[in-house]
């Protein structure tokens, strides 16, 4: 994928599968992560990264417009995303055609610097294709230590300060806000709550979860985003947590969009019928 490092590299593992307040975790490759993109001068811990996952959708009308300017249109995109940086920005495109009816395709941007995130996002605005697109949702947060201990692992919670994303074929995003009378529990009730939470996680280790922290940024509390390579285990990880006594204090956590990463020359060739640049 011509917009990633070839082999994007992924933290050691924390309790996996767990929905928020949680963690960044993994059951796959354990070797440590180097620093991603802006962390050379800033020690891992210190600085938190901006993280943004933003949802796009290519008009009808596009579609009846000739191929060549189709083409044309698309190809700018690949190249776009072929220009980032990924010193300053991680960038991941990730396909939803036919899981979602209002978007076709969502690109997750990791940064320690929001104006890099910004800076792509004008550039995409300045593309012809622009014209024909349209962002029906877009989430903004940041990475930051969990507030409950990890009791199985404590020594994962380092790992929770940096996104590394990408090792995954599949990525299930949603918006997370729980209830004002959740806040309201003592921290110990809350912790014990969140121990059931975490046990249950870690009967699906095949489920990687980041969960990042929205508030007073954007209107939800958490984006949660889980990679994995078995969408039936996520399935029934989700399932499972419903029977939880936290399950109680869910608010909202919808909309739920189901994302398949593909390289950007493979998905243009899903949002119309054109040839992909070389």
């Amino acid at each position: 994928m011509a917009h990633v490092p070839a082999t994007p590299p992924t933290p050691a593992p924390t309790s996996a599968g767990v929905s928020p307040p949680g963690s960044s975790s993994s059951a796959g490759d354990q070797r440590p992560a180097p620093a991603p993109a802006g962390a050379a001068s800033h020690p891992a811990g210190i600085r938190r990264q901006f993280v943004s996952f933003s949802f796009h959708k290519l008009s009808p009308e596009f579609r009846r417009l000739p191929r060549r300017q189709q083409g044309e249109a698309l190809a700018d995109l690949v190249q776009l995303v072929r220009q980032n940086d990924v010193r300053k920005m991680l960038l991941l495109s990730y396909s939803c055609v036919g899981t979602r009816p209002d978007v076709d395709w969502m690109f997750w941007k990791i940064s320690f610097e929001l104006e890099e995130i910004q800076r792509f996002s004008a550039a995409l605005n300045r593309l012809p294709l622009a014209g024909w697109l349209t962002s029906p949702h877009c989430f903004l947060a940041q990475s930051k230590r969990s507030t409950y201990v990890d009791k199985i692992d404590p020594a994962h919670d380092n790992a929770r300060l940096l996104i590394v994303p990408g090792k995954k074929k599949y990525l299930f995003v949603y918006p997370f806000v729980k209830t004002r009378d959740w806040y309201l529990l003592s921290r110990s009730t809350r912790q014990g709550i969140m121990d059931e939470h975490i046990a249950v996680g870690n009967k699906y280790p095949s489920v990687k979860l980041n969960t990042t922290y929205s508030f007073g940024i954007d209107d939800q509390e958490f984006v949660v985003a889980f990679e994995t390579d078995k969408p039936d285990d996520f399935l029934d990880l989700v399932q499972e947590l419903r029977e939880t006594e936290g399950s109680r204090f869910t608010l909202r956590d919808t909309p739920i969009f189901t994302c398949v990463q593909t390289p950007i020359e493979e998905l243009i060739g899903q949002l119309a019928d054109v040839t992909p640049p070389a």
